[in-house]
C-alpha cells in the first residue's frame, strides 16, 4: 500500500511516497510509471549560452566602436549569464527523486516581498552524479505562508527534513 502526502509547489504538487518524491502538475497521481524522468535544464542552459555569446560578441564590437556605455551593458549581461550557467550546472529538473538516494534536504525560508521559500534536495542520480533539485513553494499571493507551513510539517512528519 502506497502512503502519499502532498503539498502545493509553485508549479504544481509535490507527492511524498514511501519510496520516492514525485513532482507533478496535477494534484493526483494517475500513473506513476508515465512520469518522465529526463532532465530538460540543458535546453535552458543552451539558450543562456547563446545569449551569453551574443553579449560577448557585442562587447567586442562595442569596444571597437568605443561605445563604452553599451560595452559595459553587454559585458555585465554576459558575465551574469555566464555566472548563471556555471551555477546551474549542478541543478536538475527531474520530477522523480528516489528517497534512498537523497543525501540532504535543506529548507530556505522566503525573504519577505523578495523571494519565495523552497526546499533544496541534494540526491544521487542513476548516473552516480550528485544533483540538486529546487522545490519552489507558492508565493505570498498564493497563500504562501500557509502552504509553506503545511509543506514543512509534511517534510518533517515523513522524516525527510531533520530540522
Amino acid at each position: 500500500m502506497i502512503h502519499e502526502q502532498k503539498f502545493k509547489t509553485k508549479n504544481g504538487y509535490c507527492h511524498i511516497l514511501d519510496d520516492k518524491i514525485l513532482l507533478t502538475h496535477k494534484d493526483f497521481l494517475s500513473n506513476i510509471d508515465d512520469i518522465k524522468t529526463e532532465n530538460n535544464i540543458q535546453r535552458t542552459l543552451f539558450i543562456y549560452s547563446v545569449f551569453g555569446l551574443i553579449c560577448f560578441l557585442n562587447v567586442y564590437f562595442k569596444a571597437i566602436d568605443k561605445d563604452w556605455f553599451f560595452f559595459s551593458f553587454y559585458l555585465i549581461g554576459g558575465v551574469i549569464l555566464t555566472y548563471s550557467i556555471f551555477r546551474s550546472l549542478k541543478l536538475t529538473d527531474s520530477p522523480t527523486i528516489e528517497r534512498d538516494k537523497i543525501k540532504n534536504i535543506t529548507f530556505v525560508p522566503a525573504k519577505k516581498y523578495l523571494t519565495r521559500s523552497f526546499f533544496k534536495i541534494d540526491f544521487e542520480q542513476n548516473t552516480g552524479k550528485i544533483k540538486t533539485r529546487l522545490v519552489m513553494l507558492p508565493g505570498s499571493l498564493n497563500d504562501g505562508s500557509k502552504e509553506t507551513d503545511k509543506a514543512l510539517e509534511i517534510m518533517r512528519n515523513t522524516g525527510l527534513l531533520k530540522q
